[in-house]
């Protein structure tokens, strides 16, 4: 049997690169396509036959099954996890990133395989996060193994990436031209025709894949959705719903990150655990509220996986004000539980989930206030709430992921209506526009860096124009080599050389861990050797900064000071030192963002 390098070898000598990587393209399109589709249908066939199984029997037997199910659920992915698919958590884009940055395009077949079936399992069993990051994780791993497979070059196999990325986007959404935006505003950071060409065409197929599989409507289809606005006064609701969605976006994110963050500290032992942990929460939310929302309606089971019917019944007006409220709390809650323990699942749904409820909340609040100032062009309080709910989805979508112009254009292609540009591009932007205020550094981004991967690995970041002002936590180092306070210069600098440490300059340390000052190895070479540190640093005024400080600000304040680097240190505790940043870090920076 042929191996790849046969494989490669053959095609190389028959076609020259532009056509093997049309046909990979091709290739990865129907590929990416058809997997997209059998995850779909593999989230959605486990969680109605959960639901079907569930509901047959009733009374505790059914309250037994789905607190059971999502937390046996995490059960699985979180032992899969710690022990044979560590990058099979999370939505799956930041491993891609760090894929296509960092390692050339390589994802690992078993990557591809334990996404797809941890993801059918995770969210497939109730858990309350969404399959489209992790399509984009799926598809990524196909891509790279195509990729791998027509060519030997690190640089074309990575260029495969990106395709496969946009694949998955406009195979999971039915949304082609989201896929393309998405990809430029999130992995690449400057827009080239040669890297357009290739994408355009997966991204064709994989949607015409999809299409033919799942139909041609758009995923929130429906009459009522469809119906054309006129521009009146009552659109400029979108400017509030812009606002609020830009801090509620930015209070999830806050939540996820804080959260997450908490678990990896206090529970890195039992990280197998804390996945069944978030099921169990989810699994007591869902049915809290079914038993709430059952109070005011016709009981709802949305907080349980995806949850695209409730978003439906929202766009027609069919859920009242107390309904929605309950579901976007208590979806808040159960997703940020998913995804801080671990989980297996992306954020893109429940997003436009998130955002949809609270779009209907303020639409209904618009209508109140109609029935006081009678505005112009009233089209009707349904209609109202379904735009409002249009609206809220494209507004949390940019403050939470970040890129405004795929918010604009995927809310079209969700919902096939295109009458609603004005207000949606006012309520995007001005979201996407706090969110980045309150917290430069992207979501996908932070969950790296909180995860110790560095953004000065990356062969670029942000592109040039804004590098400048990123905190330094984008760019410091996390793994520091300190000194403690009571040893002396000859015993630390025989400490550093037997272990093959030696740098520029060492923090220092006390013994309860809190940094007191800095020193540099040439300091120490002309000090005596019998000195303490402490006596080297005794007048030392130490300069710090913060992470969330600018690159900008940190460098205006070493070259004042005239320091070469100083500490990072936690905003709540200056004595806590979290890392690192030197002009060395800074210029290379800078090199690296003007190519």
């Amino acid at each position: 049997m042929p191996n790849k390098r046969d494989i490669s070898e053959w095609m190389k000598s028959r076609l020259d690169d532009g056509q093997r990587f049309l046909i990979l393209c091709i290739l990865i399109g129907l590929s990416c396509g058809v997997a997209a589709v059998l995850f779909h249908w593999s989230i959605h066939g486990i969680f109605h036959h959960l639901w079907d199984w569930a509901t047959s029997y009733g009374g505790w037997q059914f309250y037994a099954i789905m607190l059971g199910a999502p937390t046996f659920g995490g059960l699985i992915v979180g032992i899969s996890v710690k022990f044979f698919a560590p990058d099979a958590a999370g939505s799956g884009i930041p491993q891609t990133k760090v894929a296509y940055y960092n390692h050339d395009g390589f994802i690992s077949s078993a990557t591809g395989f334990w996404r797809f079936t941890l993801g059918s399992i995770y969210c497939g069993l109730g858990n309350s996060l969404g399959r489209e990051g992790p399509t984009v994780h799926l598809c990524s791993a196909i891509s790279s193994r195509l990729g791998r497979l027509f060519f030997r070059s690190e640089l074309r196999i990575q260029s495969a990436l990106p395709v496969g990325m946009a694949a998955g986007i406009a195979a999971a959404f039915n949304a082609p031209l989201s896929a393309i935006t998405f990809v430029f505003e999130e992995l690449l950071d400057n827009f080239s025709m040669k890297a357009l060409g290739g994408i355009v065409v997966a991204v064709v197929i994989a949607a015409a894949v999809s299409r033919t599989l799942l139909g041609e409507d758009p995923i929130l289809a429906s009459d009522f959705i469809s119906k054309e606005f006129i521009t009146a006064p009552w659109m400029v609701v979108g400017i509030p719903m812009g606002i609020i969605a830009g801090f509620l976006g930015h209070f999830f994110v806050s939540s996820v990150l804080g959260l997450r963050l908490r678990f990896k500290t206090k529970c890195a032992n039992y990280s197998w655990l804390t996945p069944a942990i978030g099921g169990l929460c989810c699994g007591i939310l869902g049915l809290l509220t079914l038993q709430v929302t059952g109070q005011f309606g016709e009981p709802q089971n949305t907080v349980f996986s995806i949850g695209y019917e409730s978003l439906e019944l929202a766009f027609q007006d069919k859920l009242v004000w107390q309904i929605l409220a309950v579901l976007l709390i208590c979806k808040f809650i159960a997703v940020v539980v998913n995804y801080a323990t671990g989980g297996s699942g992306g954020l893109f749904s429940p997003t436009l989930f998130l955002g949809g409820m609270l779009g209907g909340l303020i639409g209904m609040m618009l209508c109140g206030l109609e029935g006081w100032f009678h505005f112009a062009h009233w089209p009707g309080a349904h209609q109202v709430v379904g735009g409002c709910v249009l609206l809220g989805m494209g507004a949390m979508f940019s403050a939470v992921v970040r890129c405004p112009f795929t918010s604009l254009i995927i809310i079209f292609e969700m919902t096939g209506n295109y009458s609603l540009i004005l207000p949606l591009m006012a309520g995007n932007m001005l979201a996407w526009s706090i969110a980045k205020k309150f917290r430069p550094v992207a979501l996908y981004d932070a969950l790296l860096l909180q995860d110790g991967v560095s953004m000065k690995k990356f062969t670029s970041y942000q592109g040039h124009q804004d590098y400048r002002d990123l905190p330094v936590s984008a760019i410091m180092t996390h793994d520091l080599v300190t000194l403690q306070t009571g040893v002396n210069v000859e015993e630390s600098i025989e400490s550093l050389g037997s272990k093959g440490l030696m740098y520029h300059a060492y923090p220092i340390l006390d013994a309860a861990g809190d940094i007191v000052g800095i020193i540099t190895r040439h300091e120490m070479q002309e000090a005596d050797p019998s000195d303490l540190l402490d006596k080297l640093i005794m007048d030392q005024k130490l300069l710090a900064v913060q992470p969330d400080t600018s690159i900008r600000d940190s460098a205006h304040k070493m070259i004042a000071n005239n320091y070469q680097q100083v500490p990072v240190v936690s905003a709540t505790n200056s004595q806590k030192l979290l890392g690192l940043i030197t002009l060395n870090d800074i210029a290379r920076q800078q090199n690296a963002s003007s190519h």
